[in-house]
């Protein structure tokens, strides 16, 4: 089952399915590396639960909420 990267807890791990934003936005998300096929884990989240940190490729990734929200992913079980 696909899901919103937003609702990904610490310590889970997924894969991208899809990036679902256009234009500028959709660019840059692709740019950092997050496409589908892209395998991550979620390592942290600030105490708001925004923004939300990815180990990915050998780096770890910040993303916004409002950014996550535009990811698609599946979890793994």
């Amino acid at each position: 089952m696909s899901v919103s990267l937003r609702t990904m807890k610490k310590d889970q791990k997924g894969v991208v399915v899809a990036v679902n934003a256009s234009g500028e936005l959709g660019r840059r998300i692709r740019d950092m590396g997050l496409v589908p096929g892209t395998e991550f884990m979620v390592v942290g989240r600030a105490p708001l639960e925004d923004p939300v940190a990815l180990r990915m490729k050998g780096f770890t990734l910040t993303l916004r909420n409002n950014e996550a929200d535009f990811i698609t992913v599946q979890p793994e079980d």
